[in-house]
């Protein structure tokens, strides 16, 4: 298995959360997650904290894509909204592979 590296800050701050390990196995995508820290805020900030982490997730990714020399962080970031929104509008293909979910 090729797992990436707990941050430095993860590793450092006692108080981390790890929120989602992703794996592409068995020619399918699986998720292993934490949610439900907002929960008792409701389903909206729930929804909303989400929708912030999956952002800033995006953000990450142009940001290293940038950085690998694959053209501006800008130009990137906005590529990959494009495609999700894309991708949401008419998935690919059907969500296969498992899930692990938890909540906290």
């Amino acid at each position: 298995m090729d797992a990436r590296a707990i941050p430095p800050a993860a590793l450092r701050d006692v108080k981390a959360v790890e929120l989602a390990r992703v794996w592409i196995a068995e020619q399918g995508l699986h998720c292993s997650l934490k949610f439900g820290l907002y929960a008792a805020d409701g389903v909206a900030r729930e929804t909303s904290a989400w929708r912030i982490i999956l952002t800033d997730l995006a953000g990450h990714v142009a940001d290293a894509l940038s950085a690998d020399g694959m053209g501006a962080q800008a130009d990137l970031f906005d590529a990959i909204v494009e495609s999700f929104n894309q991708e949401v509008s008419a998935p690919s293909s059907r969500r296969m592979g498992g899930s692990a979910a938890e909540s906290s």
